[in-house]
């Protein structure tokens, strides 16, 4: 309940002051493609896509103690209640407004306590 409460001032906020969620869209490699006998695509693969809104900050302690961390990683804080799925490493997060425009691969997800937003090291592709 206070999530949903959250988001909707958060982003109530950014639309009126410019604030720090931006829109993008949170994307999954979904369905596999099908193929034939001779390697030929039969039926593409379907992606799922779900919009989104999404913060970025500087990375914690902990994100930079992680394996394969590197310095150009950012922290990324998508409102829960903005997607209606877990988020995970799986998904590509596509910025289309504001100074982060473009596509984030995701290292981490993790819900955070209060299950207001996923908190995630990101990585420009």
């Amino acid at each position: 309940m206070f999530d949903a409460v959250f988001a909707n001032l958060a982003t109530s906020f950014s639309a009126v002051f410019g604030g720090p969620y931006e829109d993008a869209t949170a994307k999954w490699p979904g369905s596999d493609a099908e193929y034939d006998t001779g390697g030929s695509i039969t039926t593409p693969g379907t992606p799922v896509l779900l919009a989104c809104k999404v913060q970025f900050d500087a990375v914690t302690q902990a994100m930079r103690a992680d394996a394969g961390f590197l310095e150009t990683d950012v922290r990324l804080i998508v409102l829960a209640s903005s997607i209606t799925a877990p988020l995970d490493t799986r998904a590509k997060i596509i910025v289309t407004t504001g100074p982060n425009i473009g596509a984030w691969e995701l290292h981490s997800a993790s819900l955070d306590p209060a299950r207001i937003g996923w908190e995630c090291r990101g990585r420009r592709i």
